[in-house]
């Protein structure tokens, strides 16, 4: 007689590899090892998004609204609950679709960029957001994945015709968003904007020449933001000459030695209540104070195994488009992280950088879940179908 457990499992769905199922293909074609690192980041996110919630919520509570110890945890793990279901959702979508979603979502975030001097929003000094309802976001966030797609679709262009000119095109291209950005002010996403350009390009096969006359050029624009950019003035100086306000890259480096190489425990940090944006920016610093700085490499280790996992898996890779697009997508992630971290640690000037998957937001969140989303989606591999024959060999320059 067959028992009720033997049944249960009898009828319980199996993700084999003839699962012909939406859900059975994908999970076969899906980097899953991608997947369970970025899981691992959100989910330490939301640990240390608790643990700063407290310091957070009491430096913005006043007499007349007090916020609860944890209110910023339960808004981010609700951004994780709308976040992870939309990068599950972008990450099944086939190549050419997830490239044409790409494309439109680059349209529309450039013109809401072009917007913010407009009808943004201002917070802290900057005009960055965009008000919708009862909520704002913040269109560099949303645009950045957006542009890596359209920057990989246009220099994949020359695959087919060499003779176009898509480099100085995808150049300007990243020079007007940088222009709107420093309009805002926004220095810090400029970097990131201009550091995913300057990947891609490498990545397309330019000579050394050229590379070393982009990274001068890249040199001479930070000097020139030095010297006519009072936000990149004003922070440089701080960093270097300690003239100015230093409290928050003080704190942070307090903040985040106070824990040694274990930390206080959950909840034992009492430095993190002089940090400013602990839930945000300086979220790395809560993490190095409360669970010590052997959390804090064990982040930087899986932000760098992320990467090598992309690029090892580009390495066979024949279409154009989907090295570059793959390439700009880990580029964003990976350097923003640096710079949280640099900052954090006081070996770069602040920047008001979050901490992918980590750090408190919801445009933050939402935009990232997108990009790794379409990283995934980039980046899946079918064993069981041959190469499509449209698809070129690409030999670069």
């Amino acid at each position: 007689m067959t028992t009720g457990s033997s049944v249960s499992r009898a009828r319980a769905p199996r993700l084999g590899r003839s699962d012909q199922s939406a859900v059975g293909i994908w999970f076969w074609e899906i980097d899953r090892m991608l997947l369970l690192l970025v899981l691992v980041l959100i989910s330490v996110g939301l640990i240390a998004v608790a643990a700063a919630s407290p310091a957070s919520a009491h430096r913005y509570s006043d007499a007349s609204f007090q916020l609860a110890p944890l209110h910023y945890f339960w808004r981010q793990l609700m951004w994780v609950g709308v976040g992870v279901p939309v990068m599950i959702g972008i990450s099944m979508l086939p190549h050419q679709m997830a490239r044409r979603f790409g494309l439109m979502g680059a349209a529309f975030f450039f013109l809401c960029l072009a917007a913010v001097p407009l009808i943004g929003s201002e917070a802290n000094g900057a005009k960055r957001w965009i008000g919708v309802g009862i909520g704002q976001f913040q269109p560099s966030e949303f645009l950045k994945p957006f542009f890596v797609i359209a920057i990989a679709w246009l220099l994949s262009l020359r695959q087919q015709d060499e003779s176009l000119p898509v480099i100085p095109i995808s150049f300007l291209l990243t020079g007007v968003v940088a222009a709107l950005l420093m309009m805002q002010p926004d220095f810090g996403q400029t970097i990131i904007f201009a550091s995913i350009w300057f990947a891609m390009v490498m990545v397309t096969g330019l000579s050394w020449r050229w590379i070393g006359f982009l990274a001068g050029g890249g040199a001479f624009g930070v000097t020139a933001a030095y010297f006519f950019y009072p936000v990149a003035t004003q922070r440089i100086n701080n960093f270097l000459f300690k003239s100015g306000d230093t409290y928050q890259t003080d704190s942070a480096h307090a903040t985040i030695t106070a824990g040694g190489l274990f930390g206080t425990g959950p909840g034992g940090g009492e430095m993190k209540f002089r940090l400013p944006e602990a839930h945000t920016d300086y979220i790395f610093s809560v993490i190095g104070e409360e669970f010590g700085l052997v959390a804090c490499l064990g982040i930087a280790i899986v932000f760098l195994l992320m990467a090598i996992r992309v690029f090892v898996k580009l390495l066979d890779e024949e279409d154009p488009f989907l090295v570059l697009a793959a390439c700009g997508l880990i580029t964003q992630f990976t350097a923003q992280a640096m710079i949280n971290m640099a900052v954090n640690i006081g070996i770069a000037p602040s920047k008001g950088m979050t901490l992918p998957f980590i750090s408190y937001g919801g445009s933050s969140m939402l935009a990232l879940c997108v990009g790794f989303g379409l990283l995934l989606a980039f980046t899946r591999k079918n064993p069981y179908l041959t190469r499509s024959p449209y698809v070129v060999k690409w030999s670069g320059r």
